[in-house]
């Protein structure tokens, strides 16, 4: 019997920490899970524990050299020759900095990807969530903002490979899905999707209109690029209509999604403005999508974060829910409707929180002061949506 949906845990990705003060912080990943528990949501029986990714799949995006470094820069003590070639393969960057252990943790998120990837694919279950992926911004042959190998290109290059699929790649997160685009920026059967904060303020710099694919590939790679401090209604009238085109012309046999969500207003790396209504109405979008496209196979990735207790646990906790068909998701559609956050999470972690927490589900926008310039900023991205759509 087919499962509905898998939750992929892989174990050493709690040591993917690069220092105590970097902001991407493994522990979101204990706090999301908890939220789900305590909320009654998730279940032992739903988990499938992953093991390390290999070489040889690693390889399948990542250039020989780079793994080699990788894992020597991955010891307690690297030799001097390996610790002065770090620059060169972007390791030794404030954003990504190697540290011991770096090739394990790194390889656990990718192998964990490759699972989800291959549960969903041989019809053991028609969706599968691996939270510790979506690691976008890692090349073939260097790592970039904050990631080391780019789990969500190494399981798109491994259904490729192993099960000739076509892949719609979508990324949500606030940061351009850089690496992923550019590995399969030539690749017909791949269409990455990405909407982001334009690149003309955020890093990594790029993902604009422009950036459409090349040879074979021209016209797979699609970007939504968002006006800063863009708000729920234009961000979500803009994926809705752009995401719903490609998927329609791609016709994909599977969805790879990344669920970065650092565009809420609250993210302390990012100028978008919005709240967790676009958290909780994104997923519903790409789970309809892949019902009405894909017959339902839906691989979904965590991805980038960084206010790690308001923000992340929510917005995490509800791809598993959308995945799942959980009665709240439906619940929360009604207009001003909201749930209350489970008291026994509330009460375990608010001690730990440099903020308070808060109590529901979405946010309470009455308490949020208006953005100014809304019609300038609501006009940009119509342009930039419309634009996008002629395209397609």
């Amino acid at each position: 019997m087919t499962a509905n949906a898998v939750f992929i845990d892989s174990p050493d990705a709690k040591r993917y920490k690069f220092n105590q003060e970097h902001p991407f912080n493994p522990i979101r990943l204990t706090l999301a899970r908890h939220l789900l528990e305590t909320a009654g949501a998730l279940n032992e029986t739903d988990i499938l524990e992953a093991a390390p990714a290999s070489e040889a799949e690693l390889g399948l995006v990542h250039r020989p050299d780079y793994i080699e470094a990788v894992q020597h820069l991955s010891l307690a003590q690297p030799a001097h020759e390996a610790a002065g070639r770090a620059d060169q393969y972007g390791l030794s960057t404030e954003d990504t900095p190697y540290f011991p252990g770096v090739h394990e943790a790194a390889a656990a998120i990718a192998g964990g990807s490759i699972l989800a990837a291959d549960v969903v694919m041989r019809g053991q279950a028609k969706h599968a969530y691996h939270m510790a992926g979506g690691l976008h911004h890692a090349f073939p042959d260097r790592g970039s903002g904050f990631c080391v190998y780019n789990d969500a290109a190494v399981a798109i290059a491994h259904i490729r490979k192993q099960y000739g699929a076509r892949v719609l790649y979508i990324d949500t997160d606030v940061h351009h899905g850089d690496g992923v685009q550019w590995t399969f920026y030539a690749d017909p059967e791949v269409c990455t999707y990405s909407i982001h904060e334009t690149g003309k303020y955020l890093f990594p710099g790029t993902g604009f209109v422009s950036e459409r694919g090349t040879d074979a590939g021209f016209g797979m790679s699609v970007n939504v690029p968002m006006e800063p401090y863009t708000e729920d209604d234009s961000w979500l009238e803009s994926f809705r209509a752009t995401v719903e085109r490609a998927a329609e012309v791609f016709r994909p046999d599977v969805i790879v999604s990344q669920h970065g969500c650092d565009a809420h207003a609250y993210d302390p790396l990012s100028h978008i403005h919005c709240s967790m209504r676009i958290y909780q109405a994104m997923p519903m979008i790409i789970h309809d999508l892949a019902h009405r496209y894909a017959d339902g196979r839906w691989i979904a990735l965590g991805g980038g974060g960084y206010d790690i207790w308001r923000v992340v646990p929510r917005a995490w906790a509800f791809v598993w829910l959308a995945m799942t068909d959980h009665a709240m998701m439906d619940r929360l559609n009604d207009d001003g409707a909201n749930e209350p956050l489970p008291a026994s999470w509330l009460e375990q972690w608010a001690p730990r929180s440099e903020d308070p927490l808060p109590g529901s589900w979405l946010d309470d926008l009455a308490s949020w002061e208006p953005m100014p310039r809304r019609q300038e900023i609501e006009s940009r991205n119509k342009g930039t949506m419309n634009l996008v759509l002629d395209q397609l």
